[in-house]
């Protein structure tokens, strides 16, 4: 499915649609339609347990609404052996897939100081 990028992804700027490809429950692949751009996406419900509210300027741009189909994933970058990872949590990628549109949401972190920008995946497995 591709979205549109309703707000620039910091460093990434040049990225304005994506494509969002399933590669198991856990991850997902984010192509930047643009460039070379790619990313690994990980469903962080699955990890632990997360929550936020998004803020209105976001809900507005993504048309976001009470039954709109939406998508939470936080970008994680990929080490070998995979417990070396890290995910940024502090940072969801929020989709609309409803309208087709996305953006980077980078979260108040005095307000969610349980999220980090570089957590180790080795944190959450096993648990």
């Amino acid at each position: 499915m591709t979205f549109d990028v309703k707000s620039p992804i910091p460093g990434f700027e040049q990225i304005k649609q994506v494509e969002l490809e399933k590669i198991d429950d856990f991850f997902m692949q984010l192509k930047s339609c643009d460039d070379e751009t790619s990313f690994t996406l990980i469903n962080p419900f699955l990890l632990r347990e997360y929550d936020f509210e998004v803020p209105e300027y976001f809900k507005n741009l993504l048309e976001l609404e009470e039954k709109s189909n939406t998508l939470v994933f936080n970008i994680m970058i990929v080490s070998t052996p995979i417990e070396t990872s890290v995910i940024n949590f502090i940072a969801p990628l929020v989709f609309n897939a409803d309208k087709s549109c996305a953006a980077q949401i980078l979260l108040d972190s005095n307000k969610y100081k349980q999220y980090g920008i570089m957590e180790n995946i080795s944190d959450y497995l096993n648990k």
